[in-house]
C-alpha cells in the first residue's frame, strides 16, 4: 500500500488554510503523511494549524527563505512513496482524489500523475472561472512555458532525491523549472487523468498582472538551461492560451 506525503507551505493564511487541511483529513484513502510547513505566521495560522492536534504528520514553523524553500523543507521531511504540495489557498475537489492518484500508480506503474484543475473565485468556491488543461499538447509545448498544473503533480520521491528539489533562486518559474527537469530533461514516466481534482482560487504571485514579464523571462532562462529551444516571443504566446481557459468551465 502506498504512502502518500502531501505538503502544505502557508504563511499568515488563516482565512483558507482550514479548506485545505479538511480536504486532505477527509480523504478516503488512509495511508497519507501530511506536512504543513510554516513561515513563522503571525495571523493566527499557526493556531488553526495546532487546532487540528496529531491529525497533523508533522508541523514546522520557522523562518524561511521564500515558498520554494519552504517546499524543500517538506520534501525533505517526506517518507512517502509519492509526494504531492497542495497549497494552502487550494483544496481537493472531493474526498475519493488521493485514491484515484494512488490507482493510477498501481496500475499504470509510472513515476508521476498529473491532472487538471480549476480556478474557482475567492468569495464563491463553486463559480468556476477557468480550466487549466493540463494535457494540453504536453509534452510538446514545455518551449511555450505550458506544462501541467503543478498543483496536481505527484511524483515518486526518489525522483527527488535523484533529481534535485526546487531551486530557490527563481522568484515565480521554479515549478516549472523542476516540471521540465523531471519530464522533458530526464524523461520520467507518468500518466495523465483527465478530470480536475483540485480548486484554486484566483491569485497568487504567478497570476498577477505585475509579475508576468519576471515570470516570463524565468521560464525562458529554465528552458535555455534543459535545451528547450525557444524564445521569448513563443513563451509569451501562453497568455492568449490561458485566456481561451476562461471559455472552458469544464
Amino acid at each position: 500500500m502506498l504512502k502518500i506525503s502531501i505538503i502544505t507551505v502557508v504563511w499568515n493564511n488563516k482565512d483558507t488554510i482550514k479548506d485545505a487541511i479538511d480536504s486532505v483529513l477527509n480523504q478516503t484513502y488512509k495511508n497519507i503523511e501530511y506536512i504543513i510547513v510554516d513561515g513563522a505566521s503571525t495571523d493566527g495560522t499557526v493556531e488553526v494549524v495546532k487546532s487540528y492536534g496529531n491529525k497533523i504528520t508533522k508541523f514546522i514553523s520557522e523562518a524561511d527563505d521564500g515558498l520554494y524553500d519552504a517546499m524543500n523543507k517538506g520534501i525533505k521531511l517526506a517518507t512517502g512513496d509519492v509526494v504531492g504540495i497542495l497549497n494552502s489557498d487550494d483544496f481537493y475537489i472531493d474526498e475519493f482524489v488521493i485514491e484515484k492518484i494512488v490507482k493510477i500508480f498501481e496500475e499504470k506503474e509510472v513515476d508521476s500523475v498529473f491532472t487538471d484543475l480549476v480556478y474557482v473565485k475567492a468569495d464563491n468556491l463553486e463559480n468556476i472561472v477557468r480550466y487549466y488543461d493540463s494535457g494540453n499538447g504536453f509534452p510538446n509545448k514545455f518551449q511555450y512555458a505550458l506544462y501541467p498544473a503543478h498543483p496536481t503533480f505527484f511524483v515518486k520521491r526518489w525522483v527527488y532525491d535523484k533529481y534535485g528539489l526546487f531551486k530557490t533562486d527563481y522568484k515565480i518559474a521554479a515549478d516549472f523549472d523542476i516540471m521540465a527537469r523531471f519530464l522533458y530533461t530526464w524523461k520520467i514516466s507518468f500518466s495523465y487523468l483527465k478530470e480536475p481534482i483540485i480548486k484554486m482560487r484566483v491569485g497568487g504571485v504567478s497570476t498577477s498582472l505585475s509579475s508576468i514579464w519576471i515570470n516570463s523571462l524565468e521560464q525562458l532562462r529554465v528552458c535555455r538551461e534543459n535545451n528547450i529551444r525557444t524564445n521569448i516571443f513563443k513563451i509569451l504566446l501562453k497568455y492568449p492560451i490561458k485566456i481561451l481557459g476562461l471559455f472552458k468551465k469544464r
